[in-house]
């Protein structure tokens, strides 16, 4: 856990606020012990719905087609080396892979386009 948030944000001790930590009800994310240190590391642990199918389904979507799209497309001899390429397979993901949801446009895109929309109509 340590390693992947000072990946992505820095040092625990210095991060640039909390950070919400967004799981599902599995018994390893709700353990007291789970908890308790993700909010030591200064995330705040949160959980989605019980019983929600809509935030699991959009959760294991997204893992689906990262491993579809991405892993198994990818040179990965070992674990660091899809570790390595986590970051560029996000930024793709967000930046320029079409959803089909968002009328095959990537999330950016349609946040952009939606933004623009909005303020003409000010």
């Amino acid at each position: 856990m340590v390693a992947t948030i000072e990946r992505r944000f820095g040092q625990v001790n210095r991060l640039p606020g909390s950070i919400e930590w967004l799981t599902d009800n599995g018994s390893c994310y709700t353990a007291h012990e789970t908890g308790r240190f993700a909010r030591q590391i200064g995330l705040i642990p949160r959980t989605t719905p019980v019983e929600s199918p809509q935030s699991n389904g959009m959760a294991e979507a997204f893992v689906r087609t990262l491993k579809r799209d991405y892993a198994r497309v990818s040179p990965r001899p070992d674990a660091q080396a899809v570790i390595n390429q986590l970051p560029r397979w996000f930024e793709h993901y967000n930046s320029v892979h079409p959803h089909k949801v968002l009328g095959y446009r990537s999330p950016r895109q349609f946040i952009d386009r939606k933004t623009r929309e909005a303020l003409s109509a000010i």
